[in-house]
């Protein structure tokens, strides 16, 4: 039963830091928090992948801004404590003195920061979203239908 559980755990961790890997391969230098949004066809710096290639008034482009940059510091705080969490698990699983109910404990706070990170985007996702207008919005949608349609390109 001990052998199941040490296996589940380390499932767990695998899965759990896939996404923390994908981000420190974005991020530019250790200590330092990834950008929040990349560069894309269309799309200026600072720009999220959904409004690449929609014209916005400089107006938006301000409210774009804030918004994205407002979210930094709390996107920052819970990568760090993901981070944090995930680097302790590590080392939990390759410690002889591995504690399932540590292990337990670190996988949570891990996925909870994941968790903050995944609400607070759909958060910035929906208010600009609502700083568009009609057109735009509908430009926003036919592009994610094209897209849908369309096999995702490996990363």
């Amino acid at each position: 039963m001990k052998h199941l559980s040490i296996a589940v755990s380390l499932l767990l961790l695998c899965a759990c830091s896939m996404p923390l890997m994908a981000v420190a391969q974005q991020a530019p230098a250790r200590g330092t928090p990834p950008p929040a949004f990349g560069h894309g066809p269309g799309g200026g710096p600072g720009l999220p992948p959904f409004l690449h290639g929609i014209v916005l008034s400089e107006a938006q482009q301000d409210k774009v801004f804030a918004a994205a940059h407002a979210q930094a510091p709390l996107l920052r705080e819970q990568h760090k404590i993901a981070f944090k969490a995930h680097e302790q698990l590590r080392e939990l699983a390759a410690s002889s003195a591995y504690d399932d109910a540590r292990a337990g404990v670190l996988a949570n706070t891990a996925a909870q920061a994941m968790a903050q990170i995944s609400l607070q985007q759909a958060r910035l996702e929906q208010q600009l979203l609502a700083l568009l207008t009609p057109e735009q919005r509908l430009q926003v949608e036919q592009r994610r239908a094209e897209r849908a349609g369309q096999p995702r390109a490996p990363r």
